[in-house]
């Protein structure tokens, strides 16, 4: 994860990233693994997979094809004080 003025951004390059960023941006909220699945309709133990990198078959696709097409996959969260937010 990488911070600048007024965003965090984290690159995506693999599951594990894509796991670590929905961590980064869960914990960021002050949200539980449990919070977040009640949220949005899945399990805590999918949401742990997700986030450990797992059970992202189709999403490690994606982010190898893009990789072999020359494209990056960012993630970027405004700042609170952002008025982008």
């Amino acid at each position: 994860m990488t911070t600048s003025d007024h965003r965090r951004t984290w690159l995506i390059s693999s599951a594990e990233d894509f796991g670590r960023t929905i961590a980064d941006l869960r914990s960021l909220r002050g949200l539980t693994q449990a919070e977040l699945a009640e949220q949005n309709g899945l399990t805590r133990n999918y949401v742990a997979r997700l986030e450990a990198g797992l059970s992202v078959v189709m999403v490690d696709r994606v982010l190898r094809l893009l990789r072999r097409l020359g494209a990056e996959v960012t993630v970027a969260l405004p700042q609170q004080d952002d008025p982008r937010a």
